[in-house]
This record gives C-alpha cells, structure tokens and sequence, in this order.
C-alpha cells in the first residue's frame, strides 16, 4: 500500500521564513484545549480537602458499578442493533431497504435524553400503554399487575442503544461496502446459508468497525448524564454533581472526574487497537462490490420489521411523543424563556464554531509548517477533549477560570473603583470555552482531512510566485477547503445545540439554552413546556444526519468519536 507523502500541501516549500509565529500558535491552542484536563488532574492530585478514601469506602462501587452495567449493556445492545441493520441493508434486497438504508441515520439527531423522556411518558402508569392494559383487563390500579420499572438501569440502556446504535451502523455498513463480492460468492458456493455467512464471512470481516462502533457508543453512554438523572440512576457522571454542587468539594468531583477519564482512555486505547487491525479485512480497489441477495416475501417484511425497530425506537417514537405534546399544548411556544433559550443556544454554539473552526485551521496549518516536534506531537493529543465528558470539562474550567476572573475583578476594581462582575465565569464566555474544548475535535478532523487533499503543487506554486505562509493560506488554501470548513462550523455547531451536562454546569444564574430548558422541564414532568425546545434541538440535530447522507456515509479516517460523529465533515463538500 503507497505510503501518504509527509506533507501533502507542501509545506516543505512554505516552512522556509515562517519562523516561530505558527509553532508558536500550535502550542498555545494545544495548551488552551489541554488545560481543562490538565486542571482536573491537578485538582485530583492535590485536592483542598482529599475524600478520596470517604468515596471508596461510600458513593464510588456504586457510581462504578452502575457506569460499567450501563456501558457494557448499551455497548452489546448497540451492536447488535447495529451490525444487525448494516448487515441486512448491505448484503440483502428487501421492500423498503434504500428508504431504510438512511433513516437507519436519523436517531443521531434525537440527544438521548429527549429519548429518555419519551420512553417514560409512554411506558409509565398514566401512558398510553398501562391505561390500555388496565382498561383491556379491567385492572384498577398499579397492585393488580406487574409492569417492569421505566425508571431503571435496563430502560436507560435501551434508551443510549436507540440513540447511540447509529455509530455501530455507520462503521459496519462502510465496512462491509468495502469488501469485494469474491468472499460471499465463495461461501455461498459452498452452501454457506445466511446465518452461517454472517457468522463465517460476515461478522469475521466487519469485527474491527463493530468493535470500534461499540466504544464510541460505551464511551457515549459513560459521558450521558441527561438520562441516568432523570431515570435516578447513580453513576460517576452523577456522582460529580452531587459531590460538587451538594457536597461542596471540588476536589472529590476532579477525583471523580479522573475515574472518568480513565475508563474512556481504555474504551479509546480498545479501539485504537480495534483499528489497527482494521486493514486485514480491505479489499483491492478494484474489487466487484456485492451484489444483494433478494427477499421476498415473509423474509423480506421481517428484514424489514428488523432493520424498522431500531428506527423506530431511536426516531419515530420520541419525535412522535414530543410532538404530540407541542401540538397539544401550543401555548408551549408562548411561554416566557424559549426565545432567550434559543437565542443563547444560537449565539454561544455560533461563537464557539467559528471560534473552533479558526483555532483548529491556525493549529493544524501551523504544525504543517512547522519542523519542530512538539507542536506535531500536542496535535493527535488535542482531540482528547472529545473523549471527555461535558461534566470533566466543566470540573477542569469552572475552578481555574473562576479564580482568574476573581484576580482580574480584584484589580480591575483596584485600578478603577468600580466593580465589573465576572466577566468570564458571569457570563457565556466560560460556556464557549468548553464548547471549544469539548468539539475542537471535530473542527480539527474536517480541517486536517480538507488539507490532505490538496494537491501539493498549488501551494508550492502560490509560494513560487512571492505569497508568504499567511497569503498562501488566505488566497489559495482557504478557497478550496471552504466545503470542509464549512461542514466543520455546521457539525460543532450542532453538537454545541445538544450538549447537556458542560452547559448546565457553567452556565451563569438564570442562563437558559435549548437543551437546559428541555431538561428543566422534563424534571419537573411539563413536556408540554419542554416539546417546543426539544423539536428545536431534534430539528438542528437533522441538518447534521442531512449532511452525513450527503456524504454517503464516507467515514474512513480517524479513531477518535469524531469519525462517526463528525468526520464526514472532510467529505461534505
């Protein structure tokens, strides 16, 4: 297999004269996107008062127990949902496949915790499905049958599997389209039936995408905390609020926090490996692709009914539900709050995309300038921002940040007299900062792809004729990676709009985006006033799923959570 050139946009030609300002740059945005980790780790460390042995003798068995049941649940489950759906929609032909082949896509655009809230009103004692048992049967309350608790471990699993399966789906399905048609006609030569193939051909070829699909969702359903607290499930990501907004001590959440971290950096080093192995299952780029077995008939309405659950679950029965809700309660769009929410969820998701997208364009440019070996080693650690839960970030920004934004108060009022506030904690500022931090990712992944396909020769030409490392950027580089750069605002944008746990952290009294208001209401059991925020996220979330089928599910690079997530942004154009 050829070997990628060192540097695909020529940056051999622009490194002579660029001095130190572009390396320069690379670290500090390495290090802005680096220190929200690194302060957790500091406060782990060196807490003001250490509960460390208090939390292991107490809350953290059970904080980890329950993270690890809902992992390793929503992980299996999710990839049987997954693999399932890919495997039926690439290699068979049945009614309704290339409809389904992309709405099997659009639960990435529901945030698990309005499927959460979904599911409760539908299965709980006042839904529609306990009054049509009571009123079938003749029961009359709760003690003359038995129905399974929705507020529990195995609803929360069900509900993460129905968001987070697209993820499985995405990998697997790429996979398996990559493969030549030589293999399955081989095995069914042979008289390989159907399962047998899955079994024999199938599942041996597409392991290392299930594998990796299934980190992402388990690393998902660790980071989730919108659903584990409204389904009163105890775990790590619950255990940092309680232990710092109740329990007063910063220093047991970051110890908490690290706990977190070290779970999603083995789930991450799992699929790296996972990856790695990745290459032995690639056909020649020649190959005949497969040809799909047709289903008729009884096989084929229950390739159908199977490949529909999932869409089911994860899409049609959440939008239904918390659209049933803002249609009968329209005054729901009237009530105080929803036009600042959406104005706040416009502007700091807006900033931080553009601020993201900027960033990442300065740090990966000026590493392919650079022939110094730091910048070039921070670059793959930056992503590690995505890996990490909104509420580690929030841990690692609000206690550093808030003790800056007290010293610069101090002396602006010193030099003054006059008192400016919290200029960055009061505000939206700190807010923008993790949204940076936690989907920096993404921007650098869609900016880092749009630059490998660049010919080399262009800026080496642009550079020949007396541009500098910036002009070369501006007049000849930027022009052709505006789709890329584009898709990169779009995608972060839209993560930024469902981002739950970071915002309601550091948000500022009184400070309402889309996805607190959902999740304020739906606590206190108002859907009616929760359904119009909720469609809101759910409708932003449907322009991403709309920009991953434009790019006909190309996910090829990169082992982090922006592969399925975002990484179609470099093939977006």
């Amino acid at each position: 297999m050829a070997r990628h050139p060192r540097n695909p946009t020529g940056s051999e030609s622009l490194r002579h004269g660029s001095g130190w300002g572009w390396s320069a740059a690379s670290v500090l945005i390495a290090a802005l996107v680096l220190m929200p980790v690194l302060a957790v780790g500091w406060m782990a460390l060196f807490p003001s008062e250490n509960i460390w042995p208090h939390l292991v003798s107490t809350t953290l068995p059970r904080y980890g127990l329950n993270t690890l049941i809902l992992a390793l649940g929503t992980g299996l489950l999710s990839a049987a949902m997954g693999t399932g759906a890919a495997w039926l929609v690439s290699i068979f032909d049945f009614p309704g496949r290339r409809g389904l082949e992309w709405l099997l896509l659009l639960p990435l655009a529901v945030p698990a915790y309005i499927g959460a809230y979904a599911l409760s009103d539908f299965l709980d004692y006042s839904g529609p499905v306990q009054i049509a048992l009571r009123e079938a049967f003749g029961w009359t309350s709760a003690r003359d049958y038995w129905f399974p608790a929705i507020h529990s471990r195995w609803a929360a699993v069900l509900v993460l599997s129905a968001a987070l399966y697209p993820y499985v789906y995405l990998l697997t399905r790429a996979a398996l389209h990559e493969q030549s048609a030589g293999a399955y006609e081989v095995a069914r030569a042979l008289g390989t039936g159907p399962w047998r193939l899955f079994w024999r051909v199938g599942l041996p070829l597409a392991r290392p995408a299930i594998v990796a699909g299934s980190a992402i969702a388990m690393m998902e359903s660790v980071a989730d905390y919108g659903v584990v607290s409204y389904f009163g499930i105890q775990t790590l990501n619950t255990g940092i609020f309680t232990t710092w907004l109740e329990a007063r001590n910063a220093g047991g959440a970051a110890q908490i926090a690290c706990v977190i971290l070290l779970i999603i950096a083995l789930l991450a080093v799992w699929e790296r490996v996972s990856r790695s192995h990745a290459r032995y299952h690639q056909s020649a780029r020649h190959s005949r692709p497969i040809i799909r077995q047709r289903l008729s008939g009884l096989k084929g309405w229950a390739a159908f009914i199977a490949c529909a659950i999932p869409f089911v679950l994860g899409f049609v029965m959440p939008v239904a539900i918390i659209g049933r809700y803002a249609l009968s309660y329209p005054q729901g769009w009237l009530t105080p709050g929803l036009g600042s929410a959406l104005w706040h969820t416009l502007s700091l998701g807006a900033a931080a995309s553009v601020l993201a997208v900027l960033l990442a364009l300065v740090m990966v440019y000026g590493v392919r300038l650079s022939n110094r070996r730091l910048p070039r080693l921070l670059l793959p650690i930056t992503t590690i921002g995505y890996a990490a839960p909104g509420a580690v970030l929030a841990v690692g920004i609000l206690i550093p940040l808030a003790a800056l934004d007290h010293r610069v108060a101090d002396a602006w009022l010193a030099l003054t007299g006059t008192d400016p506030g919290l200029m960055m904690t009061g505000t939206g500022f700190a807010i923008i900062l993790a949204y940076i931090v936690r989907f920096f990712a993404i921007a650098q992944g869609a900016v880092d792809g749009a630059f490998t396909r660049i010919p080399p020769s262009l800026p080496m030409a642009a550079r020949s004729l007396g541009r500098d490392a910036r002009g070369v950027l501006r007049d000849v580089l930027l022009p052709l990676m505006k789709g890329s750069v584009g898709s990169a605002l779009l995608l972060v944008f839209v993560d930024c709009t469902k981002e739950l746990p970071a915002t309601l952290l550091l948000r500022p009294f009184n400070y309402e985006t889309l996805a607190t208001r959902v999740h304020e209401k739906a606590s206190l059991e108002d859907l009616g006033n929760a359904s119009p925020a909720a469609l809101l996220v759910v409708g932003v979330g449907l322009v991403a799923v709309a920009l991953l089928a434009r790019a006909n599910l190309g996910l090829r690079r990169g082992p982090s959570r922006a592969i399925a997530a975002g990484s179609a942004a470099p093939e977006a154009q």
